[in-house]
């Protein structure tokens, strides 16, 4: 199997000059394919894979594919193989963790075809030879655009081509950017995928531009739909939000950070909060809380930027309380401890305004003149009445031709960004009708905008669910309320009581953050949350109540038991007369074109990739018509947005182009960029130690045994490219065993601290020295992220007053101090990255015997081993000695061969259990056997 089985003449579904131009190419040679989004990148796949799977005798490995592209990629090869009726085509196996056993894998692998198998079960197999390497025909990489030097798929590819010259190698992408970040990306990158040849084929492309450019095009019909003045003045107050919070980043952070391109139009366009965050990583335990405060307010107003064009009025009111009550300090707080945008005269627009789009207060005449009083306003959405405009249209066209042409359906196709504006626009379009029949008088002049589709009944409901929802809130937050008073009161210090209230000292300075005044501001400053009264409440419910007329209309939009009567909920439909409300879901889009065949497709959200979906379908079927609506709010960030995502993919093109123009090859020793193992690792030897030392006499390469739950991380990766020998075990002491003596338990930080609360670490270094005789304890920092347990910024005062900001990490530095005190031999290894780690490991190896992988599995199973004498007990017992904390089931063999039974167990001091459980242990199990009970007993 380890060559490719001659091609036969299949049925292809690749109707485009390009998806054919890429089929030949690809079947003629390996290269990486990077291909616009839109443009039927999976198509182009499952074809390619039918076409080996038809030829039989092949072993064809899917590499670093999603579950449900599996799922598209198995249903395709099953339509191609009934379509071109190929007897040898045997379809798509997927491997992952429902195939447990090795027997079925390796009885599977024998068979052949095509396997999609998961990166991490994959490179164990391809180590322990269970699936040999000479015998794969070829692997086809997806989303190599995610491979990176570090990536257990980088490290699978090595390990294929070391030991396959001769099978194919085809890597796709769809997504340009990754290619283009960085020194060389895109030479970067093909390294990693073992490849020498890159395909580009962006929109631009000639032969791209002439297949969806052809006689008959999509109809597109472009809507602008101007926004509200009230949308407008609150995307300007987050866009002055947002243009401050830059402006004091800039100003704290001088030096750390790259701020050359750190504007307001960056941060609109961009992943600008992710790319701040990701520059201050390296040096997180440096920066101050208020810079750390800002970063998560970016996140936060860029999120708002969004809701103001998705969410209705009242979705979107309901929004901001939810953020504000998560900003909003606990009582007696000062400014320095919240976010630093509520200050703002722009944070106070944004929420009245909001407010004003909802309700307002109106005035009542005579001596009880108030604004108490408040009235609905209920503000819709532009784009709801454009969208009742175009499926007017929608119908006129289908009365004047009720038959479709062509093989089209009449179906309508709305398009959304996400699921909750799907559910939004299903309740418009189902209320847009029902209103309020009041009967006229006989000389009233009969009024159109009557009869216009208005959202006022969905609206009018949205507000009554709020001002519920509020009420609730409003209880809550008064409990929460009172219960921090009363904590604050019972922990000031009966010397302070005569001083002024914490939260009515004098107002500090506020740098760059101007501090607005008025009456919806707190004491020290921020806005404060507001409540509805309860007569405003009621007024409200009141004006907003759902009318007996109303209800009438279309009793089942309130309520409605679909089961009462199930033929009048359950049947058939005719393709003319729906609707389809869709979220963009990538290449399920392609699927959702291909069944629905709509004649009408409304784009309610710009979505450039789908536009280039709709122009592959309609060139790829002449018999369907399509006509497309594409709306989109003017000067509005979602126009932007769209704008800079189809320049940005442009710009990614462009790059690439150039860099491949100018690319070097590098000569290797053979055709795909791998040199031989065996040379690498003589070039390794010191040859400054008795000429090479012990190395250089046996020219073995060094061995490592790794646990195979190791390989989530990037560290067995990378010390096979250090030329050591990685021998996968399931591993019961340990994760790596570097010498017979060395074994290494390696940690994360959020490991560390999870192991630490659990107790297991305690454990596993008792096992460690059980077994071996220099533990190690490795704790291993990510590269990009700070080396360091705790923030310098945030620690103030004496080890002795510990201020709650480093509590955290301050008790597990304690927590440290306790394991090396109760483990004085045991050796800790601080290690800022995974590279310094296979260093460190290179350096411990250097000269130490190798280990033997089966003493090192075999190590903590030999009391475990002994089946005879354990069918000798009891479970019983064993099963209730199980639960008592300390017990494991390393040592629970241990106390089961020395003790009678759990009594004797019980009675046993912290000096009879230590030898047969460990230190720790044994003082669990005597507290737990020991523990006084005279106050359960009262």
């Amino acid at each position: 199997m380890s060559a490719a089985a001659a091609p036969q003449p299949v049925k292809l579904s690749l109707p485009l000059e390009y998806q054919q131009h890429l089929f030949q190419e690809l079947r003629g040679e390996d290269e990486l394919v990077i291909l616009a989004r839109g443009l039927g990148l999976m198509r182009l796949v499952t074809n390619l894979l039918h076409s080996y799977d038809a030829a039989g005798d092949n072993l064809i490995v899917v590499v670093n594919a999603e579950d449900r592209e599996n799922s598209w990629i198995g249903e395709a090869l099953a339509e191609h193989a009934a379509i071109s009726v190929a007897p040898k085509a045997r379809g798509l196996t997927v491997v992952n963790t429902d195939f447990t056993s090795v027997g079925t894998r390796e009885k599977l692998y024998a068979r052949g075809g095509i396997f999609s198998i998961t990166s991490r079960i994959l490179v164990v197999d391809l180590l322990t030879n269970l699936l040999s390497p000479e015998t794969i025909t070829g692997l086809v990489v997806l989303h190599a655009d995610k491979i990176v030097a570090t990536s257990l798929e980088a490290f699978i590819l090595r390990i294929y081509r070391q030991k396959n010259k001769v099978g194919f190698l085809k890597a796709f992408s769809d997504n340009p950017d990754p290619f283009t970040i960085g020194f060389s990306p895109l030479a970067s990158m093909m390294r990693n995928l073992f490849l020498r040849k890159v395909s580009l084929w962006p929109r631009f492309h000639m032969t791209v531009a002439q297949s969806l450019e052809g006689k008959k095009k999509a109809e597109v019909i472009e809507l602008e739909v101007p926004m509200t003045d009230a949308m407008k003045e609150i995307q300007t107050a987050i866009m002055e939000c947002v243009e401050i919070s830059i402006q004091e980043l800039k100003k704290s952070n001088t030096g750390l950070l790259e701020m050359e391109d750190w504007n307001l139009d960056s941060a609109l366009t961009k992943n600008f909060d992710v790319i701040v965050r990701r520059q201050l990583e390296p040096n997180w335990h440096r920066v101050s809380w208020k810079t750390k405060q800002i970063v998560n307010d970016l996140t936060v107003l860029r999120g708002m930027l969004q809701s103001v064009v998705s969410l209705d009025a009242v979705s979107f009111l309901q929004h901001l309380d939810t953020i504000h009550a998560a900003h909003s300090p606990p009582p007696g707080s000062t400014r320095q401890s919240q976010s630093p945008w509520l200050f703002l005269d722009a944070a106070q627009t944004i929420f009245d305004t909001a407010k004003q789009r909802v309700y307002t207060g109106k005035q009542k005449a005579g001596a009880e003149a108030n604004i108490d009083t408040l009235k609905p306003v209920l503000e819709e959405q532009p784009k709801w009445e454009v969208l009742a405009e175009v499926l007017e249209e929608i119908d006129r066209d289908l009365y004047f031709e009720p038959t479709a042409r062509g093989d089209s359906n009449g179906t309508i196709l709305i398009m959304c960004a996400d699921t909750n504006t799907c559910r939004q626009l299903r309740d418009y379009l189902q209320t847009m009708h029902v209103k309020p029949r009041v009967e006229k008088k006989v000389e009233e002049i009969y009024d159109p905008d009557e009869d216009r589709p208005s959202a006022a009944f969905m609206m009018r409901r949205k507000l009554r669910n709020y001002l519920k929802w509020k009420r609730e809130f409003a209880q809550v937050s008064a409990t929460l309320f009172s219960e921090n008073q009363k904590a604050l009161s019972g922990a000031v210090d009966p010397r302070t009581k005569s001083r002024a209230p914490v939260n009515k000292r004098r107002r500090m300075r506020g740098g760059g953050m101007s501090m607005g005044g008025g009456p919806g501001r707190l004491e020290n400053g921020s806005i404060a949350q507001y409540f509805e009264k309860p007569n405003e409440v009621a007024e409200l419910m009141a004006e907003v109540q759902i009318t007996e007329e109303e209800a009438k209309q279309n009793p089942d939009i309130v309520t409605y038991d679909p089961l009462e009567d199930m033929e009048d909920f359950y049947q058939m439909f005719d393709m003319q007369d729906l609707v389809v409300i869709h979220a963009y879901d990538g290449d399920q889009d392609e699927h959702v074109l291909e069944e629905v065949k709509p004649r009408y497709i409304i784009m309610y959200e710009p979505e450039a990739s789908f536009i280039r979906r709709v122009e592959v379908y309609r060139s790829s079927h002449n018999d369907r018509n399509v006509r497309c609506y594409f709306m989109y709010y003017g000067g509005s960030v979602e126009e932007q947005h769209y704008l800079y995502t189809v320049r940005r993919e442009k710009d990614a093109f462009t790059r690439l182009i150039k860099e491949r123009a100018s690319m070097s090859i590098v000569m290797t020793t053979d055709a795909h960029g791998i040199e031989d193992p065996q040379e690498a690792f003589l070039r390794t030897i010191n040859t400054r130690i008795a000429g090479g030392g012990r190395l250089a006499a046996t020219a073995q390469p060094p061995r490592v045994v790794v646990d195979v739950r190791e390989f989530r991380s990037s560290l067995p990766s990378l010390l096979h490219g250090r030329s050591m020998v990685i021998v996968p075990c399931m591993l019961t002491v340990g994760d790596y065993v570097l010498s017979p003596n060395i074994v290494v338990e390696r940690k994360s930080v959020g490991d560390l601290i999870s192991s630490f609360k659990d107790g297991r670490l305690y454990n596993q270094c008792e096992t460690m020295f059980a077994h071996y005789r220099s533990p190690m304890l490795l704790i291993e920092f990510d590269q990009n992220k700070s080396f360091t347990l705790e923030s310098f910024a945030d620690f103030s005062g004496s080890i002795g007053s510990v201020s709650a900001a480093n509590a955290g990490a301050s008790d597990l530095q304690s927590k440290i101090v306790l394991l090396t005190l109760a483990f004085p031999k045991l050796r800790i290894i601080w290690s800022s990255s995974p590279y310094e780690t296979a260093e460190i490991f290179e350096r411990l190896k250097a000269q130490e015997d190798e280990p033997d992988p089966i003493a090192a599995v075999q190590a903590g199973l030999d009391r475990e081993s002994m089946g005879a004498e354990e069918q000798a007990f009891n479970t019983e017992p064993q099963e209730m000695l199980a639960v008592v904390p300390g017990i494991t089931p390393k040592n629970i063999t241990n106390l089961t061969l020395e003790t009678e039974n759990i009594r004797e167990v019980a009675n046993m001091a912290v000096e009879e259990l230590e030898p047969l459980v460990g230190r720790e242990a044994a003082r669990q199990i005597h507290g737990f056997f020991n523990r006084d009970l005279i106050e359960d007993d009262d």
